[in-house]
């Protein structure tokens, strides 16, 4: 699916490249959309199946977002399970990095969906 609603006039930031790819402004490979969240694939692919879950508006990290909207996020964890059913078997790795040291290099909220393979356990 390549075709997404724009970013509602909620809380954005003109810096963020996650913004600038739900306004349209930079490009991306996008695979499932909800109301509040776009599914596209990743980059720098570290599974068969690397997509990234982020929600239209701007939060920093998981944290902030389960705070202030957790149906938000539930609509998240709804979009990586239903993009995890269309692209694997359903089985899936939802890793959320919140600050540098946990490895978030973006500070847009962001889950990464791996799937397609067995997954090893390697956290560092």
């Amino acid at each position: 699916m390549n075709t997404y609603v724009r970013m509602t006039e909620g809380r954005k930031d003109p810096d963020c490249i996650f913004c600038k790819i739900v306004a349209g402004d930079v490009p991306a490979e996008f695979v499932d959309e909800s109301p509040g969240a776009v599914a596209f694939k990743d980059i720098n692919p570290q599974a068969p199946v690397h997509l990234l879950v982020i929600p239209r508006e701007h939060y920093g990290d998981v944290s902030e977002l389960a705070a202030t909207n957790p149906q938000l996020m539930a609509e998240m964890v709804d979009l990586a399970a239903q993009v995890a059913g269309d692209l694997a078997d359903g089985q899936f790795r939802l890793i959320f990095n919140s600050g540098p040291r946990a490895g978030q290099s973006v500070y847009h909220v962001h889950g990464h969906v791996l799937a397609g393979a067995d997954l090893g356990w390697t956290p560092a």
